[in-house]
């Protein structure tokens, strides 16, 4: 028997309410940004493959500010040792959780033979966490779909989370579609096959020692919060994404517990600027950070201003944190009017 996953209390506790691992979007400047509006979800790394990390010796990919915990770093791979190594490196560098890829429905990710195709090869995952869990002290979780093409669910996901629990994971976060490996691009297994949200509900009441957070097709925070009465924790990708403040600002209140939050959309712009400005400092560009904010405003007056000024102008070589601020007056103008 591998030896026993060992939960951190407080990573647990955050994984009631967390932002998805997302390719391209939820790098460590959007982790920051969302950090500075919940200061109790848990945060996700993009995906790092384990081949870059353990031979392409790709570690910067792990780097990430201290101000981000709880953070968790997802990898993704298929070959045991390689993922053993790579998990050590991510303990090293001092993640709260290490989680492994098996529900990215890319091409790319399929050519590699890690991802939702991993679905097809429940005995593979559990040897590659049981190694993972060994190598190193951290929690190891499990971000999964609810079957691929054909599969029938109703047998795939009880066997695959029989098999990853009896390894030694005591965290999963099921997102509640099948990925279509043959005839569905990327983009649309995210919104194309159907969600059963009652099949990881029933996942729930059937191994009820697992830790199961409900991830897809969760648009805001009040259509989530019914989910909690069953499961353990929600996911949020998208939506946490492009309306970050109405996914994640009462959070910290309505699912963690604590006290209404006074901040408004404009103290995050306001302590948004030193790390902006120590980015731009050292030779960064400052849409490399502005990018993730551009859904602070979604749904209110204001928000169109305050995305064209930053899209259109933070690309300028020149661009700094004097464009946000005259994006947020862009704002204050059209709520005033």
């Amino acid at each position: 028997m591998p030896e026993k996953n060992s939960p951190d209390a407080d990573v647990t506790a955050a994984a009631r309410l967390s932002v998805a691992p997302m390719m391209d979007w939820t790098d460590r400047h959007c982790r920051y940004f969302h950090r500075l509006i919940s200061g109790r979800a848990l945060l996700y790394t993009e995906m790092v493959t384990a081949p870059a990390l353990v031979r392409g010796g790709a570690v910067h990919l792990l780097e990430f500010s201290q101000p981000e915990h709880p953070v968790a770093v997802q990898l993704g791979g298929s070959d045991p040792a390689e993922l053993a190594e790579a998990a050590r490196l991510c303990a090293d560098r001092g993640y709260d959780e290490i989680n492994l890829n098996v529900g990215c429905p890319s091409d790319r990710v399929q050519s590699g033979c890690f991802g939702a195709v991993l679905m097809e090869r429940p005995a593979l995952v559990a040897d590659c966490v049981a190694e993972m869990i060994k190598a190193q002290p951290v929690e190891v979780t499990v971000k999964c779909r609810i079957g691929v093409d054909d599969q029938d669910p109703e047998t795939v996901l009880p066997d695959f989370l029989s098999r990853i629990r009896d390894a030694g994971v005591t965290r999963v976060a099921v997102h509640a579609r099948k990925a279509w490996l043959q005839g569905l691009s990327p983009k649309e297994n995210r919104d194309v096959p159907p969600l059963d949200y009652d099949l990881v509900h029933r996942m729930k009441a059937a191994f009820p020692d697992l830790h199961i957070s409900l991830n897809g097709g969760l648009e805001t925070l009040e259509a989530g919060l019914p989910h909690l009465q069953t499961l353990d924790g929600l996911m949020y990708g998208r939506a946490a994404y492009h309306q970050p403040w109405d996914v994640l600002s009462d959070a910290d209140e309505k699912v963690f517990g604590e006290v209404p939050q006074t901040k408004t959309r404009a103290d995050v712009v306001h302590a948004m600027l030193p790390y902006i400005e120590a980015h731009v400092d050292a030779g960064g560009k400052l849409a490399q950070v502005t990018r993730h904010m551009l859904g602070l405003f979604a749904g209110q007056p204001g928000a169109r201003g305050w995305r064209r000024t930053l899209s259109e102008g933070a690309h300028k070589p020149e661009a700094g944190t004097a464009l946000v601020l005259q994006a947020l007056d862009a704002v204050h103008i059209a709520q005033a009017a």
